[in-house]
């Protein structure tokens, strides 16, 4: 599953949240870090999007984390909140594999002389794993008609699977607004960690 940490749009010190969460996670559990964005000071995020095979869902919500802030050090506040979501992915269009593409011949009309109406040489292609089909018939032979599929639905596939990572990205920096600040799903300290229920 993968999942965001996100300061928020917050300041340096949600930033720096962040990579306290991130730190605590990796202690943890087993995460792997797939793509960040650093924030204004070293060692601090704006946001990490990491991949788990645990269920990480309980932390999912507004995480809190109570500390003073070393970069304005009489600054009175010391509640900081960064967002735990599970991003959207897209739906695994991204390695094309032309052996699950399923053929049926058919019978075509025009150019093609006398085999038009003896032979099946157009096919009609199907690529379950998008639901995507297409159907060749220019080409005098079955064969070339296959191979004319096989790029139609590779170039078909490889679009949606830009269409479905453009609209994974939308919604997953849409969390970066929709952080709450307050009602937290768990509280952290520097000395203590703690959970808090909904």
């Amino acid at each position: 599953m993968l999942y965001q940490i996100s300061s928020g749009q917050g300041p340096a010190e949600c930033e720096l949240a962040v990579s306290k969460f991130l730190s605590y996670l990796q202690r943890t559990y087993q995460v792997e870090v797939t793509d960040c964005s650093a924030g204004y000071h070293a060692g601090t995020y704006r946001s990490v999007r990491l991949r788990s095979d645990v269920d990480l869902s309980s932390y999912v919500g507004s995480i809190q984390w109570v500390f003073r802030s070393p970069y304005r050090p009489a600054h009175k506040r010391k509640n900081w909140f960064v967002d735990f979501s599970v991003c959207a992915e897209s739906e695994g269009l991204d390695n094309f594999e032309p052996d699950k593409i399923i053929f049926t011949a058919l019978h075509c009309g025009g150019h093609g002389g006398q085999n038009v109406n003896k032979v099946a040489t157009g096919v009609r292609a199907v690529y379950p794993p998008s639901g995507l089909v297409v159907v060749c018939t220019e080409e005098r032979s079955q064969h070339a008609n296959r191979q004319k599929a096989v790029v139609r639905l590779r170039e078909l596939t490889a679009q949606a699977a830009r269409q479905q990572q453009a609209a994974a990205k939308n919604q997953n920096w849409r969390c970066h607004t929709d952080l709450q600040r307050g009602n937290a799903q768990r509280v952290f300290s520097e000395a203590t960690t703690f959970s808090r229920s909904r």
